[in-house]
């Protein structure tokens, strides 16, 4: 038996967990490595990695996680978009997780969410996977050892793999439950080995929990100016627009890759590593997050390999296209010691347009950026899903729908207010096609992108000269040093600009159409600020 690392200061015997066999306590990379190895949870890669697979589960499994619905939690969560569950449900399914672990081996992580002390939370997270628990190790935030005898826990977490629910017996919907007691101060993850319902857990927590402090969390990533917190800038955005890659910047300070909060302070990660996609990844393009799945202790996902040299292939899909690293930030050489930065000069929300007919970057209004937040625009392609011929539309509000326990207003409106607080400037940027739809344009440079981000980020891009898009309504840079003028009008990139005309309108339709919903919730100016 691994004796414990360091001392804590409350049991799981105190938190009325009893029954396991092994309990081992805080314990530290190198023993977690060990431990997963020993009991054959994965195989050791190149660099000490570790390479494991997720079962049948290779994402998340957003049908299947659930709010217990109170009296306190009734009248603030977004039930349209959030599965409920009962309290006695909850408890029932509690005792039965529990009384499934009897006999076995517990692996406990007392960590912090949140960067900045005054908001952030304190977590415990019991897994029954050894590898689980280095992941959280990763992606939370490893308090000192000196902190842990203190250590007292907002939130405890129990991922439970092997456990499979019972639908009639604890008011789910399958085997795989992920099931958030506010009252109780509890979530509970069974049925599934996907190690990032951990971490979504804790950032649908905080969507929750921060609102009320007058801090938004959100999902994002995050720079800020070498040497100058001050200068911050967040980048908003789905799976696949690049919110990764265009945020970790070697000219500029990475303060994290995912989620973020906002507060009177400025900006804060929540984490305290990363868990990138691996997906053609390479050491070119993002040399730093490739050098990562080398590096002891990195976790990796779902990744295809040479069973006997462990080379990764990072091409192939066939098990999943969601192939991930997890690693801590203290893995990026230019990441920031303090993972805070100043209230955000620049907001950048990104879009893979695969409609063709967005511009690469437009200014937004605060009006217009809070209809676009609300929005949360992308595209699915051909090809990224069964039954998905042609472009698809994708809308999730606040760019991160699944996470959000509360109205999207909600959210909408704390944005508006610190925007207008601290005069952020808002930007739309377009990764997606240019010169036509997917399958007849062209992805756009990404060397164009990074070129309108940096003049964005410096300043320079607001002294040009802008022209109104009749369209969408937003302003449109007409030239940009260092980039073809030809990309910023997207109509004159279409061999056909009726055809252009026709998709454009066909988008704004589809933008419209959607916001609907929100035009009950939200003020004048947005109102007046939508599309169609």
């Amino acid at each position: 038996m691994i004796e414990t690392q360091t001392p804590t200061a409350t049991t799981l015997d105190a938190q009325g967990i009893t029954g396991l066999a092994h309990v081992f306590y805080n314990l530290d990379e190198a023993a977690l490595m060990a431990a997963a190895l020993a009991a054959g949870e994965g195989e050791e890669g190149q660099g000490g990695t570790i390479l494991v697979n997720t079962g049948r589960h290779t994402g998340r499994s957003p049908k299947d996680k659930y709010i217990v619905r109170s009296p306190a939690t009734e009248g603030n969560v977004w039930w349209d978009n959030n599965g409920a569950m009962t309290p006695e449900a909850f408890d029932t399914l509690r005792a039965d997780m529990v009384a499934h672990l009897h006999g076995a081996t517990a692996y406990v992580q007392d960590l912090y969410a949140g960067a900045d002390p005054a908001h952030r939370l304190d977590v415990r997270v019991i897994t029954e996977l050894a590898w689980h628990s280095l992941f959280s190790r990763h992606l939370l935030r490893r308090p000192a050892a000196a902190e842990l005898p203190g250590f007292s826990a907002d939130f405890t977490i129990i991922a439970c793999p092997s456990f499979k629910a019972d639908p009639a017996r604890h008011g789910c919907r399958s085997e795989t439950v992920i099931a958030l007691n506010i009252d109780a101060r509890m979530v509970l993850i069974g049925g599934t080995a996907y190690a990032g319902e951990i971490k979504k857990a804790v950032f649908t927590l905080l969507n929750y929990l921060l609102p009320a402090k007058g801090v938004m969390p959100m999902h994002c990533s995050a720079n800020h100016a070498v040497g100058n917190p001050v200068d911050t800038a967040i980048f908003f955005g789905l799976s696949g627009t690049g919110k990764t890659t265009l945020s970790a910047d070697p000219s500029r300070t990475l303060i994290g890759d995912d989620e973020h909060g906002w507060s009177d302070r400025g900006t804060f990660n929540f984490e305290g590593g990363c868990y990138a996609k691996t997906i053609n990844l390479s050491p070119e393009a993002e040399p730093e997050i490739y050098a990562t799945t080398r590096r002891a202790a990195t976790v990796i996902e779902n990744m295809v390999y040479d069973p006997v040299t462990k080379e990764l292939d990072f091409a192939d899909d066939s098990l999943t296209a969601n192939t991930r690293c997890a690693y801590p930030l203290s893995y990026i050489s230019n990441a920031s010691d303090t993972a805070m930065g100043g209230h955000p000069k620049n907001i950048i929300m990104l879009t893979c347009d695969a409609f063709g007919v967005l511009p690469p970057i437009a200014r937004l209004t605060p009006a217009q950026a809070m209809y676009h937040f609300l929005s949360g625009f992308t595209s699915k392609v051909a090809g990224t899903e069964r039954g998905v011929t042609e472009p698809e539309p994708t809308f999730s509000t606040c760019f991160g729908a699944p996470f959000m326990p509360r109205r999207p207003e909600v959210y909408g409106k704390l944005l508006q207010a610190k925007i207008a607080k601290h005069g952020a400037t808002c930007w739309l940027v377009n990764t997606g096609w240019t010169g036509g739809a997917y399958g007849t344009g062209s992805r756009m440079p990404i060397r164009a992108t990074r070129a309108l981000l940096a003049a964005a980020l410096d300043g320079s891009l607001v002294e040009q000269t802008f022209r109104k898009d009749p369209f969408f309504g937003f302003d449109v840079p007409v030239a940009v040093a260092g980039v073809d003028s030809g990309l910023l009008d997207p109509r004159s990139t279409w061999a056909d600009a009726e055809a252009y005309d026709r998709q454009a309108a066909r988008l704004v339709r589809m933008f419209a159409e959607n916001f609907g919903q929100y035009v009950p919730h939200i003020d004048a100016d947005v109102k007046a600020a939508a599309i169609g």
